[in-house]
C-alpha cells in the first residue's frame, strides 16, 4: 500500500531527503523520463537496466527507484538482499499492462517452436516466462546472434519489434503493446516543426510508430538519443534537435549542453502533454521523502519468480556482452 501523503508544506523535502539517505543507506535512482527536481536530487540517472546494474554494484542497503514498477522489480532481481522501495506502486506501464502472464503463457504455447525475446518493459512473471530479454540497447546485438531460422515471438512492444524485423528482415510474431507515450506522437505536427527548424535532425526512440521513425536521422534508446545528442558537433549537425522520446530527458540533455536547442516532437495537436508519461509523473517529492522515512512500499519477489526471470536477463547480458561495441539500434542517417 502506498504511503498517504500527509501535509508536508513545513518540510525542506530535499534536505529531509539527503538526511533519510544517509541514515537509510540508500542509493536513489532517477529514470531519464522522471522530473527534472527528481534527477537532480538522485545519485544516478539514467535507462532502467543500467540504474539497476549500478545500484546493484553499490554497498547501499536501500534502493529508492523513481521510476516505474516493472523498474523496481528489475533492481529487485538483481539485488535481493536490499530493500527496493517504488515511491508510488500505481506507477505502471502501459507495455507491462497490454501483456498479461496469463495470455503471454497462452501465446507461447500456441507457438511451441518460437523462442520469447521480450522487451523490458514487461512485468517479472512475464520475463520468467521468457528465453531472452532484450532492452532498446541490446537488442539489436542480441537478435544479430539469433539462428536465421529460429523462429521468434517478440513482446510486448510492437513497434520496437516491427523496427527490429524491417532492419534485419527478420520476420518476428508480435507481441500487439505500444507506448502510449511514442504512440501519441503525430507525424503531420512533426513534419510542421521541421519545417520551422530545417536542417535539425530527428532523433527517435524505436518504440514510436514507424511513420515517427520514417523522418529519423537516428533511432535509439534513451541514453542513446543523449549521446547522439553529445556528438552532433563532431558530426556537424549544428545546434538544434528534435527529440521524439518522453521530454524529460531534455532535462539532461541542457544540463550536459546548455548552448544547444533541444525541441521535443509534438502529439496530435502540436501543443498537448500527451507525450509524458503519466505513469512516470505519479513519482513526487513527497512521495519520495515518505517512501524513504517509512521504507514502503516495497518491491517483493517470490525466490522462485526471482530465479526464472533472473535466467532471461542473464541470458541477455551475456549475449549483450559477447558482442561489445555493436550497441545501440544506432544511426540511420
Amino acid at each position: 500500500m502506498n504511503n498517504p501523503v500527509t501535509n508536508l508544506s513545513g518540510l525542506d523535502l530535499r534536505a529531509e531527503i539527503e538526511r533519510l539517505r544517509r541514515e537509510k543507506n540508500a542509493v536513489i535512482l532517477a529514470h531519464y523520463y522522471q522530473k527534472p527536481e527528481l534527477q537532480d536530487l538522485a545519485d544516478f540517472v539514467g535507462d532502467s537496466l543500467e540504474l539497476s546494474r549500478k545500484a546493484a554494484a553499490t554497498d547501499a542497503d536501500v534502493i529508492a527507484f523513481c521510476g516505474v514498477k516493472f523498474m523496481a522489480e528489475v533492481a529487485k532481481i538483481l539485488s535481493p538482499e536490499k530493500i527496493v522501495i517504488l515511491p508510488d506502486m500505481e506507477a505502471g506501464c502501459s507495455l507491462e499492462d497490454s501483456c498479461p502472464p496469463d495470455k503471454f503463457r497462452a501465446f507461447r504455447a500456441a507457438h511451441p517452436d518460437h523462442i520469447a525475446l521480450t522487451y523490458i518493459n514487461c512485468s517479472t512473471e512475464v520475463k520468467a516466462l521468457s528465453d531472452i530479454i532484450v532492452t532498446s540497447s541490446s537488442a539489436e546485438t542480441i537478435l544479430a546472434q539469433i539462428p536465421r531460422d529460429q523462429k521468434i515471438i517478440f513482446g510486448p512492444d510492437r513497434h520496437l519489434g516491427g523496427y527490429l524485423s524491417r532492419k534485419f528482415d527478420r520476420e518476428m510474431l508480435l507481441w500487439p503493446g505500444v507506448c502510449i507515450v511514442h504512440e501519441a506522437f503525430s507525424e503531420t505536427e512533426l513534419l510542421k516543426l521541421r519545417a520551422q527548424h530545417p536542417g535539425a535532425p530527428i532523433a527517435a526512440h524505436p518504440e514510436c510508430p514507424p511513420a515517427i521513425l520514417d523522418h529519423a536521422e537516428y533511432v535509439g534508446s534513451t541514453s542513446g538519443i543523449l549521446n547522439y545528442a553529445k556528438a552532433m558537433d563532431s558530426a556537424g549537425l549544428g545546434n538544434t534537435l528534435i527529440v521524439a522520446t518522453e521530454p524529460h530527458i531534455i532535462h539532461q540533455m541542457q544540463l550536459a549542453m546548455p548552448e544547444k536547442l533541444f525541441i521535443g516532437a509534438p502529439g496530435a495537436d502540436g501543443n498537448c502533454n500527451c507525450n509524458i508519461c503519466p505513469y512516470m509523473a505519479l513519482n513526487t517529492m513527497e512521495k519520495l521523502y515518505l517512501s524513504l522515512r517509512d521504507l514502503a512500499p516495497r518491491i517483493e519477489i517470490e525466490e522462485g519468480l526471482r530465479l526464472d526471470a533472473k535466467r532471461s536477463l542473464d541470458k541477455m547480458l551475456d549475449m549483450a556482452n559477447a558482442s561489445v561495441g555493436k550497441g545501440d539500434l544506432g544511426n540511420r542517417g
